[in-house]
């Protein structure tokens, strides 16, 4: 096994949900627009949306909520419908296979009720097409029998709102999109808006954290509230554990020390890919799957899982050759770049810009 093997579900700052996720985050998630952290300009539109909908009597347009997982697009579409004192149906767009699967769902939803769909770029085309008429006119056809004598019953809906998520809002089709009368992109949290949600959770969670403790815990989320709480959780661990249970920026820095996490948010994983990167490979450009291969992992566990965030931080950038690290990895990393293009590895073509270099190209690179 290669010492940089990393399952990328026992991550601490993956933004995915496991099943603990999920039962804690249901009692820390805010219950109303005016209790949710952060999203400011979405929060303000949307409040728009629903006080206007509250004065009509009548259901708001459909939303959709694009952005990365872990911001609160599943809290946000809870407090849709408690805003609206309106029953959520809850479901995602894997689970969604076939229209009939739709249909039924469809079929069974009261007036004003709240469909709740997640990662909707993921439904099956059928289901996808129906649910346009149903969005639009609240209709939709149900197909009885096949081939000639196929016959199309069409069935009315009451009106009801559609709440859809995305991770990948350019992955649905227009005339989906289209439908959504309100389109709200999720944004990465300051520090400043993670320290609040830090310090919300703690007073839920019962963790008695200082405010410099909390800017700790909120400075290595990655901009993601989900991991946020995750590492609170697992700083009050070390807290009850091996100290008093008050989470300081001492006792915060230690436990993330032992589950890996280090001042910028890199894990085990991350750190893997830029090792990899800087020490075999001399700073890139290096091919995915060549990376891939020297960290133990698949390539797209590399390129989905650890890549966004390296790139995003500034550390790592894809060129047409291949991955190459910046001037802030080699740094990040404690280590110096090549300066000399015939010594060792020099900077290759691609990392000039970043080095300010003019060194000769190398062939071979992937």
């Amino acid at each position: 096994m290669s010492p940089y093997d990393s399952d990328p579900a026992d991550r601490l700052v993956t933004s995915s949900a496991d099943g603990e996720d999920q039962a804690v985050e249901a009692a820390l998630r805010p219950k109303l627009l005016e209790e949710f952290i952060g999203q400011e300009r979405v929060r303000e539109q949307l409040s728009l949306v629903l006080q206007a909908a509250r004065k009509r009597g009548a259901s708001p347009d459909h939303v959709l909520l694009s952005g990365p997982p872990g911001l609160g697009k599943t809290t946000l579409s809870m407090i849709i419908a408690a805003e609206l004192n309106a029953p959520i149906r809850i479901t995602s767009g894997p689970a969604i296979q076939h229209a009939g699967d739709l249909a039924a769902i469809l079929s069974s939803l009261t007036e004003g009720e709240v469909l709740f769909l997640d990662e909707i770029h993921r439904m099956s085309r059928p289901a996808e097409e129906m649910l346009y008429m149903a969005m639009e006119d609240f209709r939709v056809d149900v197909i009885v029998g096949k081939g000639p004598g196929a016959t199309a019953i069409p069935l009315e809906l009451p009106p009801f709102t559609l709440v859809g998520a995305t991770t990948r809002a350019g992955l649905l089709p227009p005339p989906l999109r289209d439908r959504f009368g309100f389109t709200g992109h999720m944004e990465f949290y300051a520090p400043a808006e993670l320290e609040r949600v830090v310090h919300r959770s703690a007073a839920l969670l019962d963790v008695e954290i200082d405010p410099i403790g909390a800017a700790e815990i909120a400075g290595r989320s990655r901009g993601t509230p989900r991991i946020a709480n995750r590492l609170l959780r697992r700083v009050r661990d070390y807290a009850q554990v091996r100290h008093d249970g008050v989470v300081t920026k001492e006792i915060a820095a230690q436990a993330l020390r032992v589950y890996e996490v280090d001042e910028r948010g890199l894990d085990r994983l991350d750190r893997a890919v830029l090792t990899a990167l800087l020490k075999l490979f001399g700073g890139g450009p290096v091919g995915l799957s060549t990376l891939a291969v020297a960290v133990g992992e698949e390539a797209e566990t590399v390129e989905e899982v650890a890549e966004p965030f390296l790139v995003r931080e500034g550390l790592l950038a894809r060129t047409p050759r291949g991955r190459i690290a910046t001037a802030a990895a080699w740094q990040h990393m404690g280590l110096t770049p090549p300066i000399q293009p015939g010594a060792g590895r020099g900077p290759l073509p691609a990392q000039q810009e970043l080095f300010g270099q003019g060194a000769a190209a190398r062939p071979g690179a992937e």
